[in-house]
């Protein structure tokens, strides 16, 4: 798993996970995309925002899931 665009610093949005030591959190980005309808709409929201940057914040997200069974509630 290659995550060289994650960071975590302690100093910057209270060490959560974030885009290349922006502001803007990983958290922030899997919102966005629940959001809007593709990738570019996403990034045109988010100045400096790239598609790798994407791609990485979907697979943090996917590992932390990892073996973890969430119990949904009935449709």
């Amino acid at each position: 798993m290659r995550l060289d665009r994650i960071t975590i610093d302690p100093a910057v949005m209270n060490g959560q996970p974030c885009i290349r030591g922006m502001r803007l959190t990983v958290r922030r980005v899997l919102e966005a995309l629940a959001t809007y309808s593709n990738w570019e709409e996403v990034i045109a929201e988010y100045p400096g925002l790239e598609k790798e940057d994407i791609r990485q914040a979907l697979e943090l997200a996917a590992h932390n899931l990892d073996d973890e069974v969430i119990k949904l509630g009935a449709a």
